[in-house]
């Protein structure tokens, strides 16, 4: 019990920067019969749960096969007058569920999960992450991802609606700030 406390008491700085719910992780559905060859290339944040490690504006993704047949995760956001990098590595677990990703940015974490609950390919993902601690509680991120860098209010609504039918609070989701990006 006393391990428990400690645990929480450390995590509590990051709660802000973090959703945090009791519980287990739930199992939402994701996208059938996901083609992860049309979901390559770049996407844009369009809305997330609030994630301390993105904090600027401008934020994208940029997902490209590689020959050992793992996908090279390239993101990058603008913050503090600076574009910030970072480079991972993302694995399909199991084949059979292809929407089910594993994401790392460290040779020293675990993967974490990324599926797609949703997607388009061409103009809208639905991505959503979840991480058990203890199983006391869990923490969670999701994002709207776009094509382009704004998307029409009716699909962001839309996007909203599938978190929601999955029993994702998002009383803490916000608009990611596009406005003013350099475009290659």
């Amino acid at each position: 019990m006393w391990v428990t406390c400690c645990v929480l008491m450390a995590l509590l700085p990051l709660a802000s920067a973090q959703t945090y719910h009791w519980g287990a992780c739930p199992t939402p559905k994701v996208q059938p019969n996901f083609d992860l060859k049309q979901y390559l290339g770049k996407w844009y944040e369009i809305a997330k749960l609030p994630a301390n490690f993105e904090k600027g504006k401008c934020i994208e993704a940029n997902y490209a096969m590689r020959r050992d047949g793992t996908i090279r995760v390239f993101n990058s956001q603008f913050y503090k007058d600076k574009v910030r990098t970072a480079e991972g590595t993302a694995v399909v677990y199991d084949q059979r569920e292809p929407a089910k990703i594993g994401v790392s940015f460290s040779y020293f974490t675990p993967y974490s999960p990324y599926w797609i609950l949703t997607t388009d390919y061409t103009s809208l993902a639905v991505v959503y992450s979840c991480t058990d601690i203890l199983r006391l509680f869990r923490v969670e991120y999701a994002w709207i991802l776009g094509r382009s860098r704004f998307l029409p209010p009716d699909t962001v609504n839309y996007a909203q609606d599938i978190l929601m039918g999955e029993g994702v609070d998002l009383y803490k989701m916000s608009s990611t700030d596009q406005t003013g990006c350099k475009d290659d």
